[in-house]
C-alpha cells in the first residue's frame, strides 16, 4: 500500500476573530488554489488514492475535497475523528486497515504536528518528528498492512517543490 500523508492546506490565520471556533477556520482562496495546482500537478505524475481520510475539521476537509477533485477516481473522503489534532496514529491504522485495507493508494489529511509524528512513527524513527509545510504530502509505502515501524518515506514535497 502507499499511503499519502498530507498537511491541510493554507487557511485564515490561527486566532483571527473572523473564525472563534477553530474547527471552523476555513482555507484561503490562494490556499484553495495554490493546493488545487499541487493536487492536480501529483496527480498528473501518478498519485491516485481510492479512499481519503480527513480530519473532520473544515480546512481539512476542503484540502481532501480539492484532492478527490484532482485525482483519477474521484476518490470517496471519508471524515475520521482520529486525524483531528492531536491524532489517533493507532485509530487511523485500524480505520485504514479494516475500511481501505483493498486499496492500492490511500490518503489521511490531518494537521501538524501530528502528520510529521505519524511519518517518523511509520517509519521506525523513535521520537522523531518530520516538518510539513502546510499542503506538503509525503508518500509511505508499506509492503503489508501498515504498521508503525513497517513503512518506508518514498517522497516527501511541497507546493515550492512542484513549482506550485
Amino acid at each position: 500500500m502507499l499511503l499519502y500523508i498530507v498537511r491541510h492546506a493554507w487557511a485564515a490565520e490561527f486566532g483571527d476573530p473572523s473564525w472563534p471556533d477553530d474547527e471552523l477556520r476555513p482555507l484561503t482562496a490562494e490556499g484553495r488554489e495554490r493546493f488545487a495546482r499541487m493536487a492536480k500537478t501529483l496527480a498528473g505524475r501518478g498519485v491516485a488514492p481510492q479512499r481519503i481520510a480527513t480530519s473532520p475539521l473544515v480546512r481539512c476537509r476542503q484540502t481532501a475535497d480539492i484532492l478527490a477533485k484532482q485525482v483519477a477516481g474521484k476518490p470517496e473522503v471519508v471524515p475520521r475523528p482520529e486525524l483531528s489534532p492531536g491524532s489517533d496514529l493507532d485509530g487511523i491504522l485500524e480505520w485504514t486497515r479494516t475500511e481501505a485495507g483493498a486499496c492500492d493508494e490511500v490518503a489521511w489529511v490531518g494537521h501538524a504536528p501530528d502528520v510529521g509524528l505519524f511519518v517518523a512513527e511509520l517509519c521506525g524513527i523513535a521520537r522523531g518528528q518530520i516538518r510539513f509545510a502546510k499542503g506538503a504530502v509525503a508518500a509511505v509505502e508499506f509492503d503489508r498492512p501498515p504498521s508503525p515501524g513497517s513503512g518506508e518515506l518514498r517522497w516527501l514535497v511541497t507546493a515550492k517543490v512542484v513549482g506550485c
